[in-house]
């Protein structure tokens, strides 16, 4: 998924078995995603993996997570379970993804550890059952509301643990809007799960 039209994308895509979706238009993360899920679903793989190809989640990673995959409908590349971490973060970085993730699990209650890691495999059924035509977040709690749907739909879901190295190819875009839209949907998606049961 990219919002530049780049000419060596175009070239690596031509050699390789590869696809690049192109939006003209920044319109948040969780679009994106949707935009690439969507795109997926309607072809015929059998799993569904999101990352950051700016090389913060290793490629190497990727048999690993597709391995576990054979026990679990949802895989999460986890910073927070034994053996993963984070590199190159600040202070304030590494204190806001720790806050943010508690908070969450304050809310929800699940035995998930890191909520709103990007680096995950999706079996295609569950994700056929979460109904994305409807899903609100656009920024960077889309991670946390998929992860909650695969959680309310019986899924099971595990965590394998990663290295996250932010900045290798840019910085963390994560900002106040990002902090202020977490604080408001994380409780409407507890408050939503409630009324539905």
């Amino acid at each position: 998924m990219d919002r530049s039209a780049s000419p060596s994308h175009k070239e690596i895509c031509r050699h390789g078995h590869m696809h690049v979706l192109h939006r003209p238009h920044k319109e948040g993360l969780g679009p994106a995603y949707l935009a690439g899920f969507t795109w997926a679903l309607q072809r015929e793989y059998s799993l569904i993996l999101e990352m950051d190809c700016d090389f913060s989640h290793a490629p190497w990673d990727l048999p690993r997570l597709v391995h576990r995959s054979r026990t679990a409908d949802l895989v999460i590349g986890s910073r927070y379970v034994p053996g993963g971490g984070t590199e190159n973060w600040n202070a304030r970085r590494r204190f806001v993804s720790r806050c943010g993730n508690t908070y969450v699990s304050l809310f929800l209650g699940s035995t998930i550890h890191d909520w709103t890691g990007g680096f995950r495999c999706y079996r295609r059924e569950l994700l056929a059952r979460m109904n994305l035509a409807t899903v609100r977040a656009k920024g960077y709690i889309f991670q946390v509301e998929l992860a909650w749907r695969a959680v309310q739909l019986g899924a099971d879901v595990d965590e394998l643990p990663i290295r996250f190295c932010d900045g290798i190819e840019g910085q963390s875009k994560l900002g106040w809007h990002s902090i202020a839209e977490a604080l408001m949907e994380v409780p409407q998606m507890y408050l939503l799960s409630v009324g539905s049961r």
